[in-house]
């Protein structure tokens, strides 16, 4: 494989998606509340600190979910930000320590009402203060969801953690599959419906279903591409969609940026053609369906708008 070039060029793969970027209004009150509450725990080192700063959560999240309330951007932020933290404590675990980190988590997931034992991991009280929150705001058909999603997203990052230990490089459709779970962007798009009570027959409905993983392989493709450089000099490259493609394909760095843009311009038509297939549910829950899709596709624009105006990259 050919020495690593000087300059990656990152190919515009945004340039045809009608969504335009928008911003929720409340973004910067609650960004101060959100990052007190984070902050006020006190566990942090001055360098996750630092991390933490640059990749401005809130930001992403306000970007995410333009329309909502100030009490959702609220609680999509403290959520957002506890992805943060079990990613930080969870990419220096072994595969042993982030599933006991995961089943600490989930507990408190699952139960927000209960006390922490004593000398637990600070990550138990922190989870257990956002899923109060959390459930205390979205809408009663989503609260089930997201508990499901955020459990399979912390199940998720403990493979990942193994992975890690095995430097495992997975196959371009495993890939895929895993990072819809493991990046937690599954979580978001549950969160769409947060202030809506859209009937499960249609969030479960395989026509939504396949939306919602078209938009987070959008999503993965942007990320991989827009992060690789920042990976590939820390070393975690192994789990970068660019390095499965080069590995699959035999290709260089530029070849494997050139494939990626190429499937998300099919993942762009998989996901319009798509828009044309939803069924019909009658007047009141198409109007829910179509403010759910738009903001399945509203999360491109965020995820990737995020990835450049922000210095984690």
């Amino acid at each position: 494989m050919e020495a690593r070039p000087k300059t990656i060029y990152l190919p515009d793969t945004m340039t045809n998606w009608p969504w335009p970027r928008a911003i929720n209004p409340h973004f910067e009150a609650v960004k101060v509340e959100a990052d007190a509450w984070l902050y006020g725990f006190k566990t942090l080192s001055p360098e996750s600190l630092d991390a933490f700063d640059k990749c401005n959560a809130a930001y992403l999240v306000a970007l995410g979910h333009p329309t909502v309330s100030r009490e959702h951007l609220r609680a999509g932020c403290e959520v957002m930000n506890m992805q943060l933290v079990v990613d930080e404590v969870t990419d220096s675990s072994t595969g042993a320590g982030a599933n006991e980190i995961a089943d600490i988590v989930i507990d408190a997931l699952h139960n927000p009402h209960k006390t922490r034992p004593e000398g637990e991991h600070i990550i138990g009280e922190m989870m257990r203060q956002c899923s109060a929150r959390v459930m205390q705001t979205i809408s009663m058909t989503c609260q089930h969801r997201f508990i499901d999603i955020f459990t399979i997203y912390l199940r998720a990052v403990a493979v990942e953690a193994i992975d890690r230990e095995q430097r495992h490089c997975r196959s371009i459709d495993n890939h895929f599959k895993h990072r819809r779970e493991s990046s937690g962007i599954l979580v978001w798009l549950v969160l769409c419906g947060m202030d809506m009570d859209l009937p499960d027959e249609v969030f479960y409905h395989p026509a939504i279903a396949y939306m919602a993983d078209c938009t987070a392989d959008l999503i993965t493709v942007d990320n991989d591409m827009n992060s690789y450089n920042r990976e590939q000099t820390s070393g975690t490259d192994y789990n970068s969609l660019i390095t499965v493609v080069m590995l699959e394909f035999g290709l260089d760095i530029g070849g494997a940026m050139g494939w990626a843009a190429a499937y998300h311009t099919k993942l762009e038509k998989r996901f319009t053609d798509g828009l044309a297939k939803i069924p019909s549910w009658g007047p009141s829950t198409d109007i829910l369906v179509k403010e759910y899709l738009d903001g399945l596709a509203n999360w491109v624009r965020a995820s990737d708008c995020w990835s450049y105006d922000i210095q984690r990259f």
